[in-house]
């Protein structure tokens, strides 16, 4: 048998345009994926919620509009789970509990143990030095 005259395999799609990001599954969409589509066919359910991590099989990636535009087979119910696309922006109460938190494991563990309405906190055995919120452990070997 002689060599091949083509030369080395060459992919049929430049490389330049595949693209990581996902795309919707309806046929010449080419839109992002924002949303996954899975049918549940014991319950005749088609639940359409956030964008799964990653891409199965059985379930269909949807751009926003044909995820807006959904709509079931006859006797068929959908159910729309909450779309957490959306960074969640945290609360004055997440704020404040964060600095509490962070001034808490500051304070040293004296005036800590003073304040702590009655309960002291039994120190560590194993604890040997404290220094803030990080402590010095002995070495389970001495």
């Amino acid at each position: 048998m002689g060599a091949s005259r083509r030369g080395p395999l060459r992919s049929a799609v430049p490389s330049n345009v595949v693209s990581p990001v996902r795309r919707c599954s309806r046929t010449a969409c080419g839109r992002p994926a924002v949303a996954t589509l899975t049918y549940v066919y014991a319950d005749s359910t088609a639940v359409l919620g956030p964008l799964a991590t990653y891409a199965e099989p059985h379930c269909y990636d949807l751009c926003a509009e044909h995820s807006e535009r959904l709509t079931a087979p006859r006797g068929w119910e959908v159910v729309r789970l909450a779309d957490s696309s959306g960074p969640s922006r945290p609360t004055g109460d997440d704020l404040e509990a964060l600095a509490n938190a962070v001034r808490e494991a500051a304070r040293p563990q004296q005036r800590a143990a003073g304040s702590g309405g009655g309960s002291a906190r039994t120190a560590d055995p194993m604890e040997v030095a404290r220094r803030g919120h990080l402590r010095v452990l002995r070495s389970p070997d001495s």
